[in-house]
């Protein structure tokens, strides 16, 4: 049995029952969302200060070591706007949250500077491996947009994505609503997530659950990926 969170509330489920698309490895691929320096830096000037997730980024790491020793692949994806800031600031239209987060959290200093290509906050801080893929160019809230995510999780054959990384209540929502939206089965890793608070964190992870998909521990995945005996193929391109 594996246990998955529904609206908050623990069920104990059985992964190969009505929820084996959710658990099987077998085209499974983890998608990693914005564990980058723009976020998680500790520098004064760190332009989109995320500070929850700076707790996840060991945790994360030891479970994609895991997933890769049980041949499941990680893809990474980071928020990369161009150089000159044409995709946001300077462009036409700049990103909602710039105007509306700092309603919360008041201003945010170099928050211009956020996601450049080139610059040190594009910088991966979680552990990228050669077998790892990466998908960059994501300018918005959701990893799919605009990036080839899709595309790239087409070509790797797989049918089921398992979230992992920030924000909870705004890019990984987000990101699992566009994964849902183009049939992908959805996870979302709970204890690998972290939201602007916890009260956001957990609503999240509730709506993921009634609509969208499972939301599970690290831990029940892996459980479940090391007792199934089918694995995912090698993908070796023609």
């Amino acid at each position: 049995m594996s246990t998955i969170s529904v609206h908050g509330t623990k069920r104990d489920v059985d992964p190969h029952g009505a929820l084996s698309d959710w658990f099987d490895p077998t085209h499974t691929v983890i998608v990693s969302i914005d564990m980058h320096e723009g976020h998680l830096s500790d520098h004064p000037a760190c332009p989109c200060p995320a500070p929850r997730g700076r707790a996840i980024v060991q945790p994360i790491d030891d479970f994609h070591r895991a997933a890769r020793a049980l041949g499941i692949p990680v893809v990474h994806v980071r928020s990369e706007l161009r150089a000159s800031g044409i995709d946001d600031v300077q462009g036409t239209s700049d990103s909602a949250w710039r105007t509306t987060f700092p309603q919360h959290v008041g201003p945010i200093p170099g928050a211009a500077d956020h996601a450049l290509a080139g610059s040190r906050w594009t910088r991966f801080v979680t552990e990228v491996e050669p077998q790892d893929e990466i998908v960059t160019g994501k300018k918005r809230l959701s990893a799919f947009y605009p990036t080839d995510l899709d595309f790239l999780l087409r070509q790797m054959g797989a049918r089921a994505v398992v979230l992992d990384g920030i924000m909870a209540d705004c890019c990984v929502l987000n990101s699992a609503f566009d994964a849902s939206n183009l049939g992908y089965r959805v996870s979302v890793v709970s204890d690998l997530v972290r939201g602007t608070d916890e009260g956001l964190e957990r609503a999240a992870l509730s709506m993921v659950s009634l609509h969208l998909g499972v939301v599970t521990e690290s831990t029940e995945l892996l459980a479940a990926w090391a007792l199934t005996s089918e694995r995912r193929p090698e993908h070796r391109p023609a």
